[in-house]
């Protein structure tokens, strides 16, 4: 499969969230190999200590380092982005790669909010939104890792937190609709009011990761597997391209959908995709936003 060229980084600092392992860690390891300092917020230290060990031992000249976070609490996203702006660097790619699948039975996090929502979105928006003075200084490019769920995605927004309601792959499906409508709406506030960010949105396909292991216990298996085989599913590396594409060539926009252009867009070097249907609401995204404004508001902001 063709790969994809990433230019000469060298002097960009990179953010990458859930680098520990998987598409975040093939991420950071190539934008880490193209001479970008790379930033891997992590949630457990010895995972994030064997993914320095393992981005150095391909790019031994490779500037990387760890921050603490776990994106199922708000104040730890707050803190993250406070620690960040301390260090008042500017920030010139930005991935929200970080996600967790389908746990059997609702989990709340200490916020009151259900994990998915909260690991997969809600801490990303904060992130985001805190973070904007880095961002805008680095004219930053952001991408937003989003999955087929998001096709099947819908909001109620009586249960936006699935306390009536849980379903496993319902709650995933929603929280990856809402990263991409809140991508597409980032750029285009950016856009609206020149903050010289451009923001866009990827997916994987169908890529075998351990992102799979929370979800039913056949998935995992089954992804392996047919990963072996070549057939519909590819490899994490295969997996990370379009997400790579999407943050580092020269040709990607803000505003716009990579994944894989094979067949089905399971497989295949990364095209650009027409946006899903349900991701096309401003009304919908512009909700979010405001109830995403809210619902962080909660966290208290650096003094």
């Amino acid at each position: 499969m063709t790969d994809v060229p990433v230019p000469d980084l060298t002097g960009r600092l990179a953010v990458v969230t859930g680098g520990s392992d998987g598409l975040g860690l093939g991420l950071a390891a190539r934008l880490a190999a193209a001479g970008a300092e790379v930033v891997l917020p992590v949630r457990n230290a010895a995972k994030g200590r064997a993914a320095l060990d393992r981005i150095r031992a391909t790019a031994p000249r490779a500037a990387v380092s760890t921050r603490t976070v776990d994106l199922a609490s708000l104040g730890s996203a707050a803190a993250l982005a406070d620690t960040l702006l301390t260090e008042g660097r500017p920030i010139h790619i930005l991935i929200n790669n970080a996600a967790v699948m389908a746990p059997p039975a609702r989990i709340g996090t200490p916020d009151g909010l259900e994990l998915q929502f909260a690991t997969n979105y809600l801490s990303h928006f904060l992130l985001v939104t805190r973070l904007l003075p880095l961002l805008r200084a680095g004219h930053a490019r952001v991408t937003t890792q989003t999955s087929f769920g998001a096709r099947s995605g819908r909001f109620d927004w009586t249960d936006l937190q699935s306390e009536k309601r849980y379903g496993p792959m319902r709650a995933y499906n929603r929280s990856k609709l809402a990263v991409m409508l809140f991508a597409l709406e980032l750029d285009r506030r950016s856009r609206a009011g020149g903050w010289g960010v451009s923001s866009n949105v990827a997916h994987p396909g169908l890529a075998s990761t351990n992102l799979q292991g929370n979800g039913p216990k056949p998935m995992k298996a089954l992804f392996r597997r047919l990963a072996r085989l070549g057939v519909l599913v590819q490899t994490a590396e295969q997996g990370l391209r379009p997400a790579l594409h999407a943050a580092t060539g020269p040709e990607a926009q803000g505003g716009r959908f990579y994944g894989p252009g094979g067949f089905g867009h399971f497989t295949g070097a990364p095209a650009e995709q027409a946006i899903y249907p349900s991701a096309r609401s401003r009304d919908d995204a512009e909700r979010l936003w405001r109830v995403s404004e809210e619902l962080t508001s909660r966290v208290p902001a650096r003094g």
